[in-house]
């Protein structure tokens, strides 16, 4: 998954000068939302919820903005009703994606998911027709410049990580999907201070994609993420380092 996960580093950095903040809380005040709804409120009892509060602080989203939307969820405020989605499809040279959307309009929002896989040379699947490939872990993110691979690796495995690799600036640490709460504490307690965390569809297989293709499969990849409605995008692409860059910003 080198070129994705490549890929998502890129569109991190270019988030924060993109300055889209604003976007960005709206799909964070969904998740904690729904979360909330689905497990109550009480970030304790409730690992999506933890996950999403975590996010949305390092984000520098405001308490009461979080406060807001955790009483949304569960009733105690007036909110929209969300429903979740996940859409499966293929992107330009045979991608595997995975397109996971938080909206209030499910007609509305699968027209719109599938009208962007057909305009940047993709095409939407049926459910299950590449879900097989992915697999649900956390991963957690570390600055390689902060943290050497020795370091990183044995902080990783002492805080209950099942394993850990660096890719291009980032060490990535996978945890169980339910462990990712627990691991993110045990590396705080250490001193660690994480770049980012999430849990992630992880391909158990890759394919290559180059050229027109690559530069397509890409833009399909942007428009996705930018769409109001979706939370996460993952695909089992890999593509090369200049191609990224060039395509990524």
């Amino acid at each position: 998954m080198a070129g994705h996960s490549k890929w998502k580093q890129i569109k991190r950095k270019k988030a924060v000068t993109d300055a889209k903040r604003g976007a960005k809380f709206t799909k964070l005040i969904k998740e904690i939302t729904v979360a909330a709804r689905d497990g109550g409120g009480d970030p304790g009892g409730n690992a999506r919820l933890r996950t999403a509060i975590d996010t949305a602080k390092a984000e520098n989203m405001p308490a009461d903005n979080i406060e807001r939307a955790i009483k949304k969820g569960t009733g105690e405020l007036e909110g929209v009703t969300y429903e979740e989605a996940t859409y499966e499809g293929y992107g330009p040279g045979g991608a595997a994606i995975m397109v996971q959307v938080t909206t209030d309009n499910m007609n509305r929002t699968v027209a719109s998911i599938r009208h962007i896989f057909s305009k940047h040379g993709g095409s939407l699947g049926e459910p299950n027709s590449v879900a097989w490939i992915f697999v649900k872990r956390g991963r957690i993110y570390l600055d390689v410049a902060r943290y050497p691979e020795d370091l990183a690796m044995e902080a990783a495995l002492n805080a209950g990580a099942d394993d850990m690799v660096t890719e291009g600036d980032q060490h990535i640490i996978t945890t169980p999907p339910t462990g990712l709460h627990s691991v993110r504490e045990a590396l705080q307690s250490a001193g660690v201070e994480m770049a980012d965390s999430e849990i992630a569809m992880i391909p158990s297989t890759q394919v290559q994609i180059e050229g027109k293709d690559a530069e397509r499969l890409l833009r399909l990849m942007d428009a996705l993420e930018e769409h109001e409605d979706v939370s996460q995008v993952f695909s089992n692409f890999d593509i090369d380092a200049e191609t990224l860059a060039a395509v990524g910003g």
